[in-house]
């Protein structure tokens, strides 16, 4: 069971509100480059090369069914720990953090058929914002072939 988080990352992606639990997230960045990954996961669109460590760039359009869109240099780049590694997740825009109060956070929907990668909703004023956990963005398979991809290209974890 994860822990409840006490502060998230807000960011959005086609003008949704999602969440991070803060414990995952390392860094912001700004959209660079990607380097292409050949062989790996559909849902992996490249490598970022963050002071010379490559971590592999997780789409979360194509994971969340929104119509994908080139990358431009207003998207930000959040540098997360999902499982035992290190990825960038690319978001319209990072919003900033929010402090969780007691009870905003339902965890209802992570028992629910088909929300996989999510670990609850938050309850804001303004509405509800699914709060994700890293640890089942990828599927086993998902994660395995990723780490082939990157064993090929010389990268370590």
């Amino acid at each position: 069971m994860t822990p409840t988080p006490r502060e998230v990352l807000l960011f959005t992606l086609e003008g949704q509100r999602y969440a991070l639990p803060m414990e995952d997230v390392r860094e912001l960045v700004r959209a660079v480059r990607l380097t292409p990954l050949p062989r790996a996961p559909v849902v992996v669109e490249g490598l970022l090369d963050l002071r010379g460590e490559l971590l592999p760039v997780l789409d979360m359009r194509r994971r969340f069914r929104l119509p994908a869109r080139p990358l431009s240099s207003s998207d930000h780049l959040v540098v997360a720990q999902a499982g035992s590694r290190r990825v960038a997740l690319r978001v319209d825009r990072a919003e900033g953090l929010l402090a969780l109060e007691p009870g905003s956070l339902d965890s209802t929907p992570r028992e629910l058929p088909g929300v996989g990668y999510v670990a609850g909703a938050l309850k804001l004023p303004d509405g509800l914002v699914l709060l994700h956990d890293l640890r089942t963005f990828l599927s086993e398979a998902e994660a395995l072939e990723l780490e082939e991809a990157l064993a090929r290209e010389g990268v370590s974890r």
